[in-house]
C-alpha cells in the first residue's frame, strides 16, 4: 500500500443494472422501491381493469394489494425523506479527510516502515470514498481571508505536541490574526479616506480618491467577511455617501483654504 494515502485513488466498474445508476447503497435502495412500487401500480392497473368488465370475484387479493403498496409507500418516504437530511449534512474539508487518513492508515508512526490500515478486512477500506463521509459537526462558513491564511500560512498557526506524533491546528490563534487584519483594514479605509481627502483641494482628484477607496472597499469586504453580493453593494453605497457627505461639508476643505462665510 503507498503511503499517499490521501493521494491513492480506486477505480470502481459497475456492471449494467442498479450498480451503474447509484454507486451508494443508500440510492440503490431507493431504486429498488421505486421498481417495486412500478410492479404494485402495473398490479393495481390489472385489478381495475378487472373491475371494469366484472370479472373480478376475488376481493381478498386487492386488500392485500393495497397493505402491500401502503407498506412500500411507507418505507419509500421515509427512504426519501432520511436520504435528504443525510445529505444536507456537509462533507468533512480536504484538509480534515488528509489528516484522519494519515491517522487510520497509521502513516509516519515511528517504528513502522510503510503504511497500514487500523482496521482490516473490507473495513479497511470504508474510508477510501470522500463522498461516503460526512462530518457530525457543522464547521462555520469562513471568510476567504480564514481560508487563505488557513491554507497558505498554516504553518504560523501550527501547534507540535510531544506528546503525539500529531500537528494541531490553533483555531484561536488564526481568529486572532484574523479580527487584527480587519480591524487594521478597517481603520486604513475609513481614517486614510478621510485624511486624503482632507489634504486634496481638486475635486477631480477627491472624485477619484473616492473612486479608488470604494473599489478598495469592497475588495476588503469580499475578501474579509462573508458578505453576500447584495450586502457588499449595500456597503459600498453607505461608504461611498459617507465619503461624499464629507466632502460636500466643511470638514472636507483643509484649513486656510476655506471660503469666508457672511456674516
Amino acid at each position: 500500500m503507498t503511503t499517499d494515502v490521501e493521494l491513492a485513488t480506486v477505480e470502481i466498474r459497475h456492471i449494467s443494472g442498479y450498480p451503474s445508476l447509484a454507486s451508494f447503497i443508500a440510492t440503490r435502495n431507493i431504486l429498488y422501491l421505486q421498481s417495486e412500487l412500478a410492479e404494485l401500480e402495473a398490479r393495481q392497473d390489472e385489478y381495475d381493469r378487472e373491475d371494469v368488465k366484472g370479472s373480478m370475484v376475488d376481493k381478498k387479493d386487492r386488500l392485500e394489494l393495497v397493505k402491500e403498496i401502503r407498506r412500500v409507500m411507507k418505507e419509500y418516504k421515509e427512504a426519501i425523506v432520511l436520504d435528504s437530511t443525510l445529505l444536507s449534512i456537509e462533507k468533512p474539508s480536504s484538509r480534515t479527510l488528509t489528516a484522519f487518513r494519515n491517522v487510520f492508515h497509521n502513516v509516519h508512526v515511528s517504528g513502522i516502515d510503510g503504511a497500514y490500515p487500523t482496521l482490516g478486512g473490507h473495513s479497511s477500506q470504508i474510508y477510501d470514498d470522500a463522498d461516503d463521509l460526512m462530518v457530525l459537526k457543522s464547521q462555520l462558513e469562513e471568510d476567504r481571508l480564514t481560508r487563505f491564511l488557513r491554507y497558505y500560512f498554516a504553518i504560523l498557526f501550527t501547534v507540535k505536541r510531544t506528546d503525539s506524533p500529531l500537528v494541531y491546528f490553533s483555531e484561536g490563534r488564526l481568529r486572532l490574526v484574523v479580527a487584527l487584519i480587519n480591524l487594521i483594514l478597517a481603520a486604513v479605509l475609513l481614517f486614510g479616506a478621510i485624511y486624503n481627502l482632507y489634504w486634496v483641494s481638486s475635486d477631480g482628484k477627491k472624485l477619484g480618491l473616492i473612486a479608488g477607496y470604494t473599489v478598495a472597499f469592497a475588495a476588503c469586504v469580499g475578501f474579509a467577511t462573508n458578505a453576500k453580493r447584495s450586502e457588499v453593494f449595500a456597503g459600498c453605497a453607505a461608504y461611498a455617501a459617507v465619503l461624499v457627505v464629507f466632502v460636500s461639508g466643511n470638514l472636507g476643505t483643509p484649513a486656510g483654504t476655506g471660503t469666508p462665510s457672511s456674516v
